[in-house]
């Protein structure tokens, strides 16, 4: 009778320790997110627990059914430019309207770049500090979808269009529909050049934007420019006076954000040109700001606090149900206002 294959050890944290040449306590910390070594100290114990496979005990994994009512979401943002972005403050609060009323509370982490993004969701998913995660700005070739399409399950569901997410759930809207909108409407009223002031090439609405935009130029026998920015006010602005250098400027401008468009208008007073009579602008998300500018903006218009009460919903019926699909909340749609009109003689 043969003799079968020996069960291979577990790794412990005394193995990570010798490993990385610190004390068990210094990787206890570590893999806990707590405080007492460096980010320095802990990146590199992280690192090597991956390389080693290791995994939690058997008694913390007894605890796996354990609920820590806890949905995490990390942020990869300038937190200068969340603090003047009007859409993540609404789509926060649709999130939390619905994780308050199941007695959740959310994770919320503000981080520099995606590397921290993926640090931060390792760590929580290794921790089991949350019960789900929610990913925004998804980008073209994302990392953080093979992150979770792999390893221990983590319940998730992805903000953005079914094209880019792999095989998670998804909860999204029609960008590309909403943007064909604004150039035929622009296109009407006589605008022959038209600029797209958008966002980072390497988020997957960014793409998608680009695309639809130029594609309906194109249909509409229009000439179009992209600029792409961080979204912020300084870098909608600095977009905004390179396009009105253009020998044969553009006569209309459709903007990836309102914070963008608002801090326009003074662009196009600076350089003499009224809005409309000269320059129409578009906006995208309206918020409440959209309707007290002077002129009032023309926006591309959804309900962002209702599409993340959407968000967390779907994300409770993976939690609960192992719910899969993908979920078009809405077409932002065309509210006219002050800020458009027809095109210059």
């Amino acid at each position: 009778m043969g003799i079968g294959k020996q069960a291979k050890r577990a790794v412990t944290v005394d193995d990570i320790a010798a490993r990385a040449g610190v004390s068990s306590a210094a990787v206890s910390f570590a893999l806990n997110g707590r405080k007492g070594v460096s980010e320095a100290t802990r990146s590199r114990i992280l690192a090597i627990a991956d390389d080693l496979g290791w995994a939690p005990t058997s008694a913390a994994r007894a605890l796996a059914g354990a609920k820590t009512h806890t949905i995490g979401l990390a942020l990869a943002r300038d937190p200068g430019n969340l603090g003047v972005e009007s859409f993540y403050m609404q789509f926060l609060t649709g999130i939390e309207s619905e994780l308050s009323s199941r007695d959740y509370g959310l994770l919320l982490q503000v981080v520099p770049d995606l590397d921290a993004e993926l640090r931060a969701l390792r760590q929580w998913r290794r921790a089991r500090r949350i019960d789900g995660v929610i990913l925004v700005d998804i980008r073209t070739e994302d990392p953080r979808i093979a992150e979770l399409e792999k390893g221990a399950p983590l319940a998730s569901i992805a903000v953005g269009d079914p094209a880019y997410v792999g095989s998670l759930p998804a909860v999204w809207t029609d960008d590309a529909a909403a943007m064909r909108e604004a150039v035929e409407a622009l296109a009407a009223l006589g605008h022959r050049r038209i600029a797209r002031i958008g966002g980072t090439p390497e988020l997957a609405h960014s793409r998608i934007r680009d695309e639809a935009f130029l594609a309906a130029v194109g249909q509409h026998s229009c000439r179009g420019i992209v600029l792409q920015t961080d979204y912020s006010p300084e870098r909608g602005a600095a977009a905004t006076r390179l396009a009105l250098t253009e020998p044969d400027r553009p006569t209309a401008f459709v903007y990836d954000n309102d914070i963008m468009a608002i801090a326009s208008l003074g662009e196009f007073s600076a350089a003499g040109l009224r809005v409309p009579d000269d320059a129409s602008v578009i906006a995208w998300d309206d918020s409440v700001v959209c309707r007290y500018t002077a002129p009032a903006l023309t926006a591309l218009s959804h309900d962002v606090v209702g599409y993340g009460a959407h968000v967390a919903r779907r994300l409770f019926q993976v939690m609960d149900e192992g719910a899969s699909g993908a979920f078009l909340d809405s077409t932002p749609t065309l509210v006219l206002r002050g800020s458009t009109g027809p095109a210059p003689a």
